[in-house]
């Protein structure tokens, strides 16, 4: 029987982040093996053995797979190279503009710095913050630090993170 607590799961964030791992696993790695076997065994098909020229050069489809992956990976990674060049600002600048979580953080540093920031509202981003790095803390328990503190168990300096101080001060 299904318990209350692995039906608000499913009702909630839960299942639509499995979706998410699905779409990526599926999208960026599983299909990209599949579509790159299949693309060569078409090619393989429809021109080697349709070609007898090309038939006597290419005696099996592995010659020609190697071949193909030869040529196509490196033309892949200059195509690559230029995309990351001359294209990765403009869809960063695209999808900064479509950014609203990250609009929001912003005008509230503006607003903080330039002194428009209520205690309440100040305490509202504290809140919404604390609980994301919380999650983010139980899902990654060793993660690396960014201030120094000694460590009375051997005398070395080690890191701390100043949220891991905060938040675990507030559960005890």
């Amino acid at each position: 029987m299904l318990t209350k607590n692995f039906l608000r799961k499913a009702t909630g964030n839960w299942v639509r982040r499995r979706w998410l791992d699905f779409r990526n696993g599926h999208s960026i790695y599983l299909i990209f093996i599949m579509t790159f076997a299949n693309f060569i065994t078409i090619q393989y098909k429809l021109l080697i053995d349709k070609a007898p020229l090309l038939s006597s050069v290419f005696h099996s489809i592995w010659g020609f797979a190697l071949l193909f992956v030869a040529i196509y990976v490196p033309l892949g990674i200059f195509i690559g190279y230029w995309h990351r060049k001359s294209q990765w600002r403009v869809e960063q600048d695209a999808l900064f503009k479509e950014n609203e979580i990250g609009a929001t953080m912003w005008l509230f540093v503006i607003d903080l710095i330039d002194g428009r920031v209520s205690e309440e509202e100040k305490l509202q981003m504290r809140e919404m913050l604390t609980k994301i790095t919380r999650r983010s803390i139980r899902a990654a328990a060793l993660r690396p630090s960014s201030t120094m503190n000694a460590s009375p168990e051997n005398g070395k300096t080690q890191k701390t993170n100043p949220v891991d101080a905060k938040v675990n001060a507030e559960d005890m």
